[in-house]
């Protein structure tokens, strides 16, 4: 006879239900290391095509390849138990069709053990996300700027700073909405249409350079703890780490350099009743000879 196994994490579910009820928290994780670390303190986990660029040095998201964001968003879900995570879909994994984005999104969830995927686009994406929504998938959707049509937008620029803009991101929004995604990302937007847009559709709404009247807020980890060296604007620096890990880096060099280090706490004595003497004697006349 089969159990039901209560859920430990939060779900796509959860996530929408705090739609104009409390702030959501999430950060961008690409290993089970920082994983653990952010679990207790996000809603969600964003294994972001990002890694893309902040982990594999790529210009762009757009050569981002299915198997790497499932190498990562299993080492993710491995590190978190609290947060939901949310993987994305690479670049050429689900504009074909549905059943493409159905065949590759199964497959994440399936390889990851994440509990949602996230894909880009609103209008264009809408049968797309029904599709998946209506098959078990939950579906985050992201608008605004779109890194992986970076190419077709001439690069990573700002959206609806002119009014004529504001209706098609607007329709993009409700397109989204209407079309089963449990919340949306709205990236690299004008404040005011941020905002009204989060006033306007019934699913909450994740800002990364977008307003504080978002349902919640996003940041590339890297970018916020002060390691990546040219972070975008809308980026608040909580912490310097590359700084730190600098000077932490030259001070082990410099010790190992001078035979400081390793020093007497970290090196392994011979067990009581062991020649540890005679032994290095020993290797010293033969490396001697």
């Amino acid at each position: 006879m089969s159990q039901h196994v209560a859920m430990r994490r939060l779900t796509a579910p959860d996530i929408r239900a705090r739609k104009g009820r409390e702030k959501i928290v999430s950060l961008t994780s690409y290993h089970a290391h920082t994983a653990r670390l952010l679990d207790a303190h996000c809603d969600f986990l964003l294994v972001g095509d990002s890694l893309g660029m902040v982990m594999h040095g790529y210009e762009t998201t757009v050569p981002v390849p299915l198997e790497l964001m499932i190498m990562h968003g299993a080492a993710v879900v491995r590190g978190a138990s609290h947060a939901l995570v949310v993987v994305d879909l690479p670049f050429g994994s689900y504009e074909e069709s549905p059943s493409v984005a159905f065949r590759n999104a199964a497959r994440v969830m399936k390889e990851t053990g994440c509990g949602a995927v996230k894909l880009e686009g609103g209008r264009r994406m809408a049968e797309t996300i029904a599709f998946l929504t209506e098959r078990g998938i939950p579906v985050m959707g992201h608008i605004g700027l779109t890194p992986q049509s970076v190419n077709t937008m001439g690069g990573f620029k700002t959206q609806g700073r002119r009014l004529e803009e504001w209706a098609a991101i607007e329709a993009d929004a409700k397109a989204v909405a209407e079309a089963g995604a449990f919340a949306a990302v709205l990236e690299g937007m004008a404040e005011a249409l941020a905002a009204k847009i989060t006033h306007a559709i019934p699913i909450p709404t994740i800002g990364i350079g977008a307003s504080a009247e978002c349902d919640g807020q996003i940041l590339v980890l890297e970018d916020m703890l002060g390691l990546s060296p040219s972070p975008p604007k809308f980026v608040k620096k909580f912490a310097e780490l590359a700084r730190a890990i600098e000077e932490a880096v030259k001070d082990y060099a410099t010790e190992v350099r001078a035979g400081q280090f390793p020093g007497p706490d970290n090196v392994y004595a011979m067990h009581k009743g062991g020649h540890a003497g005679e032994r290095v004697t020993k290797m010293s006349k033969t490396k001697a000879s």
